[in-house]
């Protein structure tokens, strides 16, 4: 808790402000979602405008390059829960998280109300219904939002993808698209305060991360040169 007692003004004035714009979240979710829980594109442009003011309050400066896709499946590095606002800030997507996600302090609560579909990578009889799940929305037309490694890391490498969560795009014909998350901050160390990993708990990692200024991120977006995923391509040709 450094942070807070090196910048407690900031630090508490962020939290304040965090706080209202979760409070006003919930509201609006009831006011435009709660009565519509199927509609997934309705959810998706919910948690857009969260992910934009969550932006905000973080102090995080968004700079996105190349075309954003609209549809299809969407797979990206992942380093930080902060990934979550980043991409969501972009457009209208629903994200596919471990099921650990579902537990975290408020920001689960409102991953469940998004529409996320949940991984449980240590069932064998989840799969199918996970499977189900994703391939549902992306017959919505909805942005589906992977991250093939399966957790976060230091952004230093790639970790090898779960080539079972590429299922769903190994057995339809949809666009794909790919997504590369960076980070800059002047005053500190990215890989140690904005990704968030190995046994890093989150509510100190958050409150350090609201102490700082001059944070970036930047992401490019890069659709596959196929375009579509073909019909039975297998899943480690697709992973690759």
């Amino acid at each position: 808790m450094k942070s807070l007692l090196k910048h407690p003004l900031r630090v508490t004035g962020r939290l304040l402000w965090l706080g209202v714009e979760l409070a006003l979240g919930g509201c609006r979710y009831i006011l435009t979602c709660a009565f519509r829980p199927t509609n997934t594109n309705v959810r998706a442009v919910w948690l857009q405008r969260m992910c934009r003011r969550t932006l905000r309050v973080l102090g995080i400066a968004l700079d996105a390059d190349g075309v954003i896709p609209e549809r299809g499946l969407l797979v990206s590095n992942h380093l930080s829960y902060v990934d979550i606002m980043v991409i969501g800030a972009c457009a209208p997507v629903v994200f596919v998280a471990k099921r650990e996600v579902r537990n975290w302090p408020v920001f689960g609560w409102f991953a469940r109300l998004a529409g996320t579909v949940f991984v449980d990578r240590e069932s064998r009889a989840r799969v199918g219904q996970t499977t189900r799940e994703i391939e549902a929305a992306l017959d919505r037309g909805a942005l589906v939002v992977l991250f093939p490694e399966g957790t976060s890391s230091d952004g230093k490498t790639v970790l090898p993808f779960k080539s079972s969560l590429l299922k769903p795009a190994a057995h339809l014909t949809q666009p794909l698209a790919t997504a590369l998350i960076q980070y800059h901050l002047p005053d500190g160390d990215v890989g140690e305060e904005v990704c968030y990993w190995k046994d890093m708990t989150l509510v100190p990692h958050l409150i350090n991360l609201l102490s700082k200024r001059g944070l970036r991120a930047s992401i490019r977006f890069t659709p596959d040169p196929r375009r579509q995923f073909r019909p039975q391509t297998d899943r480690p040709a697709a992973a690759f």
